[in-house]
């Protein structure tokens, strides 16, 4: 018998101070058996903060050549590709011809992953925005996951703010240069 995904119901008020957004979201989302907790919490602060009009997830295992969160425009073309983890220099590359703008936030230590990617062809390889979330940050919330959760979030200076369940937690989001050195 195959495991089955589970649903997350979320609300969430963002106040994304460094990209002026400010929003009442209330969407669900689907854990994947397959997927970490520390994926799901990654997958949803980046969609949080990446949060505008036409944002959308993918629809997971079942489609691997999609972004893991893309933004669309009213014609359905990609104008945000965004991957969680650490992609490879291949599926960057891809991600990079197909969309003007590619974003990564990921919950690990980058180091090897830069390593592997270093030198591998990747186009606009200097554009691809990289982020990497503080870890203290991610296990707080993965402690407080619950399948109805209503949380805020505030975002200054690459600083994140989120007030949840009377606890406030704080952590920094470091951008990583995919450029080599």
């Amino acid at each position: 018998m195959a495991l089955t995904s589970t649903m997350y119901s979320l609300k969430v008020e963002l106040a994304h101070v460094d990209r002026g957004v400010y929003e009442s979201l209330d969407f669900r989302m689907a854990m994947h058996p397959s997927e970490s907790p520390e994926y799901f919490v990654a997958r949803l602060l980046a969609y949080c903060l990446e949060y505008a009009e036409g944002i959308g997830f993918s629809r997971g295992v079942s489609d691997p050549d999609d972004p893991t969160i893309s933004v669309r425009d009213l014609t359905g073309t990609i104008t945000t590709w965004i991957e969680i983890g650490l992609p490879d220099a291949a599926r960057l590359h891809k991600a990079s011809k197909a969309a003007p703008r590619v974003a990564v936030y990921t919950h690990r230590d980058p180091m090897v992953w830069l390593r592997q990617i270093g030198g591998e062809r990747i186009h606009r390889v200097e554009h691809i925005a990289a982020y990497q979330f503080d870890r203290d940050l991610i296990d707080a919330l993965v402690e407080r996951l619950d399948r109805r959760m209503t949380f805020s979030l505030s975002v200054t200076d690459g600083t994140l703010f989120l007030d949840i369940g009377g606890a406030t937690l704080t952590g920094q989001m470091t951008p990583i240069s995919l450029v080599p050195t």
